[in-house]
């Protein structure tokens, strides 16, 4: 079978992106699963592979159509965007900027259906709103250049997976926000994608938004009974194997032992926190919703480190794994 074609944005040139990629890129377990095209700035990622001791040769493609793929080589989609002095480490509003438009030519290239999957580096929200471009996050940025109304975050490690009912907002506003509906939506995506990628018979762990999921009204303002119990069984009447509400601390216990496939989070740092305790190495950000695969590190740019070469790429081969194997199959040789 033909790897998929996967778009892989560089990120914010400012900080490990283009550390990680090249990293990455150079492995060669990497071009077994998938045939990797960049979207970046080739100098810059020269000067990563320089920093890293990576021998590979960078060559810059129009697009994934002229691409080789050989062994030892990584190939470019060269927007040229950075200054070459630009320093590794410093917010900027170049980068931002440029980083933007990384992931608009790669939505571009997915969605006219050139590659089947996108693999983000990471990029810095404050320079991404620096540049002029007012996202939250990948998540949001994509879902509006891919033409999508709502997506899902999930994080995936070796040990728990977990999907969240609403991310980059404000802890009383994503309470405000939560309703019946939005969760349930959460769940069937959760559980679309675990099916899609081999999981035969998902089992789900919903949890409350109240510490102890409300203990029967105890807690909170009956979030719980008006929010989440309506939509967990509404799931459970389509045959959809969903639990809860269930209090978020047994949740995670139970998912990193195994009772469960997923865990779904109400808000940012119910479902981050226990993530990046489990399995921060090995993390991966899979957006749910996309018409495409989308993975990313579950990491930022870590300017305190960038132009080192001390970045660990292990969570990038993790992410063009995960996106070799959720992604279709390709129409064309």
């Amino acid at each position: 079978m033909t790897p998929p074609l996967v778009a892989v944005t560089m990120g914010d040139g400012a900080g490990v992106g283009p550390e990680v990629v090249v990293q990455a890129l150079a492995d060669p377990r990497v071009g077994k699963l998938c045939r990797p095209v960049v979207v970046g700035d080739l100098a810059r990622l020269r000067d990563a592979a320089r920093i890293c001791g990576v021998d590979v040769e960078l060559r810059a493609v129009a697009g994934p159509e002229d691409a080789t793929f050989a062994d030892g080589v990584i190939e470019v989609i060269d927007l040229g965007l950075l200054p070459a002095d630009l320093p590794y480490g410093e917010l900027s509003a170049v980068a931002g900027d440029a980083a933007y438009r990384y992931v608009k030519a790669a939505s571009e290239l997915a969605v006219t259906g050139r590659v089947q999957a996108i693999c983000t580096a990471p990029l810095n929200k404050e320079a991404l709103h620096a540049g002029g471009h007012r996202y939250p996050g990948h998540t949001e940025l994509l879902a509006e250049l891919c033409g999508v109304d709502e997506v899902s975050m999930m994080l995936s490690t070796p040990t728990v997976k977990v999907i969240h009912v609403t991310t980059h907002i404000g802890l009383v506003d994503a309470i405000e926000r939560i309703d019946a509906p939005l969760v349930e939506r959460t769940i069937r995506r959760g559980h679309a994608t675990l099916r899609d990628s081999g999981v035969d018979a998902p089992r789900l762990g919903v949890c409350g938004i109240n510490p102890h999921a409300g203990e029967n009204g105890l807690f909170g303002r009956g979030e719980e009974e008006s929010k989440i119990v309506p939509a967990v069984e509404r799931c459970r009447a389509d045959g959809i194997d969903a639990q809860g509400p269930l209090p978020a601390d047994t949740a995670f216990f139970l998912a990193s032992r195994g009772d469960y496939d997923l865990i779904v989070a109400m808000y940012h740092d119910q479902g981050h926190g226990p993530v990046k305790v489990l399995g921060l190495e090995a993390g991966v950000n899979i957006t749910v919703g996309l018409p495409v695969i989308r993975t990313s590190v579950d990491h930022g740019t870590a300017f305190d480190i960038a132009g080192t070469g001390a970045a660990d790429a292990g969570s990038m081969i993790e992410a063009l794994r995960q996106a070799a194997a959720l992604a279709p199959s390709p129409s064309g040789p």
